[in-house]
C-alpha cells in the first residue's frame, strides 16, 4: 500500500485525509473510493480538467503525462509545474501529498467561490 496525504480542501475534504492506496490505481479512483468527491466531469476519460490536482510531494514517482493530458493541463485553472489530471496519474510505491485546487474550471464557470 502507498500512503497518500490529501491536504485540506474547504469543500471536498475540510480536515485533509491520510489514505492507503493500491499501486496502479489512479489518484482520482483512490479519492473517490475514500469519499473525497473530486470532480471528474468526463468520467475519467482524459477529456476535461475538472480532476486537476497538484502533487506537492512524490511527483517524480508518477509516470509521465502523455500528450493529451499535457494539452488539457494547459487549460486547467491554477496550473502549476507539478499539476496532473488525477484520472491519469497512477499511484506507484512512493508516498504522495496531493492538493486539490480550490477551484476547477467548472466551478469558475458556474460562479462558485
Amino acid at each position: 500500500m502507498t500512503q497518500i496525504i490529501v491536504l485540506p480542501h474547504g469543500e471536498l475534504c475540510p480536515e485533509g485525509a491520510l489514505i492507503d492506496a493500491e499501486p496502479g490505481q489512479t489518484i482520482c479512483e483512490v479519492l473517490l473510493k475514500h469519499d473525497i468527491e473530486i470532480e471528474h466531469a468526463c468520467e475519467m476519460s482524459c477529456a476535461c480538467t475538472t480532476c486537476h490536482v497538484v502533487i506537492r510531494e512524490g511527483f517524480e514517482s508518477l509516470g509521465e503525462a502523455d500528450e493529451t493530458e499535457e494539452d488539457l493541463l494547459d487549460k486547467a485553472w491554477g496550473l502549476e509545474p507539478t499539476s496532473r489530471l488525477s484520472c491519469q496519474a497512477k499511484v506507484g510505491d512512493t508516498p504522495l501529498t496531493v492538493e486539490i485546487p480550490r477551484y476547477s474550471i467548472n466551478m469558475a464557470k458556474e460562479g462558485h467561490r
